[in-house]
């Protein structure tokens, strides 16, 4: 990768990385966990912040499946981020918080190329999995804490997938 495509790429980035701030207020997903610098979170801000999290990686890679066809690895990631979702939906009703509208869809915003979506993908995992471990330091209900575990091991799955696809189209 030349120096310009690698400078363009890390605009784009850039960019992509606070599209969900501007698109929904500093207080949505990962990006709304970290704005807020309490150390604690509520239950119901944490439950908030990962289904929204969830919600924002699904309608951001349905709509690069949409515009790039069904290739590996969104064909698969797009699947987990559902089980990610329904994980997360059954914690709302148990603890009796409103599940949040998902606003997934709307903030998906594309990049030129397909190769310029895999840094992006990269960012994403990085927050999701800084969201949890941060998460992860709160006392939590222990069916809570297992599906934030398994969210942010998850994650580490995903960050390594897209960081494989990202080499291969350097």
């Amino acid at each position: 990768m030349n120096l310009k495509s690698l400078l363009a790429s890390g605009v784009v980035v850039l960019l992509m990385s606070s599209l969900p701030i501007a698109a929904f207020g500093e207080s949505y997903g990962a990006a709304g966990a970290k704005s807020l610098s309490d150390k604690s979170f509520t239950l119901e801000q944490m439950l908030r912040f990962a289904i929204e999290d969830e919600y924002l990686a699904r309608g951001e890679y349905q709509k690069i499946i949409e515009t790039y066809g069904s290739r590996k690895p969104y064909s698969n990631i797009v699947k987990a981020e559902e089980r990610h979702i329904s994980w997360l939906e059954p914690l709302f009703t148990k603890y009796g918080f409103a599940l949040p509208a998902d606003k997934g869809m709307e903030s998906a915003v594309l990049p030129a190329t397909y190769q310029e979506t895999f840094p992006i993908g990269v960012t994403a995992e990085v927050n999701n999995i800084a969201m949890y471990e941060r998460f992860l330091k709160q006392d939590l209900p222990s069916d809570v804490k297992d599906v934030f575990i398994r969210l942010r091991d998850a994650s580490k799955n995903h960050l390594a997938a897209f960081q494989k696809f990202q080499t291969r189209f350097q």
